[in-house]
């Protein structure tokens, strides 16, 4: 069972969706504004955030913006949900942190999906407490306490951020193609739009700063993390 909270202003997707995701057996509440939505969140964070872009208070990307920046809800999962359709809208809103995106009309099926996939994807704190934090040249990784250091530097993360960084990281050395990155960090079909695998690299890469380059593009087959800390693409 997981804390899922929907912010939503449509009253009747807002009660379709709260209804389905109790009969998951999810504890869910449900709102209309963006600012109720926040101030529950910081109150008592929510596992899951189902977020419709179009609000009557402030705009979708700016609760996902606002709750990205705050310490305690960061790395709180987010599923955008949104008449906005256009590749550009998609990409600002993985950009900001969001896990995922369902465009309206939709199926709830296909929500509820989405979710499932989401969550199993999520930190579950089944790691060893004690295990060792990883270094690798400038980079510092603990990943199970979800933090990261460039040069001492810690560096914000998404938990999807992490879960890309720690796969290509453990997979070091190994092309990973864009379709197993699907199916491996984001739990989706290898043969959707492998731009959102590009979109996260980039956004990874900026964050990482003098560490980006560890992050390899292999021209035509996907991304691989370095062997070495003096390697280069």
């Amino acid at each position: 069972m997981a804390r899922i909270l929907v912010i939503e202003d449509e009253a009747d997707i807002r009660q379709v969706l709260e209804y389905n995701l109790r009969q998951e057996g999810h504890d869910v509440t449900g709102v209309e504004r963006g600012n109720a939505g926040l101030a529950l969140a910081r109150e008592r964070p929510p596992d899951l955030v189902v977020l419709d872009l179009m609000l009557p208070d402030m705009a979708g990307l700016d609760v996902c913006r606002a709750m990205k920046a705050d310490a305690r809800l960061r790395h709180v999962a987010v599923i955008m949900l949104t008449a906005k359709g256009s590749e550009i809208d998609r990409i600002v809103g993985l950009e900001l942190g969001a896990d995922d995106y369902v465009t309206k009309p939709f199926s709830v099926r296909e929500v509820l999906l989405r979710v499932q996939a989401v969550l199993r994807r999520a930190p579950t704190g089944s790691e060893p407490e004690s295990a060792e934090p990883v270094v690798f040249g400038r980079l510092r990784i603990d990943h199970t306490a979800h933090r990261a250091w460039v040069d001492e530097r810690e560096v914000s993360l998404t938990a999807l951020e992490m879960r890309l960084l720690w796969t290509l990281y453990q997979r070091r050395g190994r092309v990973q193609s864009r379709g197993t990155l699907l199916d491996d960090v984001w739990d989706a079909d290898p043969e959707n739009n492998t731009r959102t695998v590009d979109t996260h690299v980039k956004r990874l890469r900026e964050k990482l700063g003098a560490a980006g380059d560890y992050v390899e593009t292999v021209r035509g087959v996907g991304y691989r993390f370095a062997s070495e800390t003096g390697a280069r693409p």
